[in-house]
């Protein structure tokens, strides 16, 4: 017995074809992409004109010149403000990035409960707000200023910026640390191998992707902050961030500060085309 019924097309189902519009889909596609390309690079893009603009007014272009790179460093008050801004940023990189490490270990050898538990005590001064970071900070060394009256300085910004940069480095090492085998320490200590040095020597090389990658983190939070360090520097002592602001208050901000934040981009540019490229090369050399 032969079936003679006829079958149903799809577009008797509900199906329309729409490969007309395939072309259109394809082509809004792409102006998305650019337009967001643009939208994300159009500030850097402008910076780095107004670094070789002779003009100090930014509505219009005068002409070509490189006097701003050349005077970056002959201002006074520009050149300590990125001394400052490099001696914050690099001393709270490296205790946080040594502390971090290790306070990630620690929170990785704890069972699954006390871990999230820590996690999530970690992880609540990374989504606070900077304000309320940075106020908050401020009132407790505040505790200190019967004591200390000149406590507010470089002290306190390095401190505060450990503060915030620290939960980035254990958020970083904690992945490495999941993919070694958690039974590594143990193993070393199993040959006669002092637990310190079994750390030093076997825990930390097999995690130090993870550790680099944080401190790259902690170090580039900590160089553009503005807010938390506003609230925690007093006597004079400004990074690049809280000088630009009073610059600009004052009216008096030069484009020299363009030339640096250009020659810095093109720094962390090349850094990470470097990263890219070693990395690369090395998969490639390990097959």
């Amino acid at each position: 017995m032969t079936n003679n019924y006829p079958k149903a097309t799809l577009e008797e189902y509900g199906y329309k074809d729409r490969k007309h519009l395939k072309k259109v889909f394809h082509v809004l596609g792409n102006a998305l992409v650019v337009f967001t390309v643009i939208m994300m690079y159009i500030s850097i893009f402008t910076l780095a004109v107004q670094s070789v603009n002779s003009s100090t007014d930014i509505t219009r272009f005068e002409s070509f010149t490189l006097k701003w790179y050349f005077n970056m460093f002959s201002n006074r008050m520009l050149r300590g403000a990125i001394i400052n801004t490099f001696i914050v940023s690099i001393t709270a990189t490296l205790i946080a990035t040594i502390l971090g490490t290790f306070i990630a270990i620690g929170i990785n050898a704890f069972e699954k409960k006390k871990r999230q538990s820590l996690m999530l005590l970690n992880n609540i001064p990374v989504l606070n707000a900077d304000i309320i970071t940075g106020i908050s900070l401020m009132l407790i060394f505040s505790l200190v200023l019967p004591v200390f009256p000149y406590f507010f300085g470089p002290f306190t910004m390095i401190l505060a910026h450990l503060f915030f940069t620290l939960p980035y480095v254990v958020l970083s090492v904690l992945p490495k640390l999941k993919e070694i085998d958690k039974f590594l320490m143990d193993a070393a200590l199993d040959l006669g191998v002092r637990p310190y040095r079994a750390l030093l020597k076997v825990v930390i090389p097999a995690i130090k992707a993870g550790i680099f990658s944080g401190m790259l983190l902690a170090f580039t939070m900590s160089l553009d902050d503005f807010v938390i360090s506003y609230y925690t520097t007093g006597n004079g002592f400004n990074n690049l961030s809280i000088w630009v602001y009073g610059s600009i208050g004052r009216r008096s901000l030069t484009p020299s500060v363009y030339a640096y934040s250009t020659a810095l981009t093109v720094v962390t540019l090349g850094l990470l085309l470097g990263n890219h490229f070693f990395q690369k090369r090395r998969a490639k050399h390990h097959g």
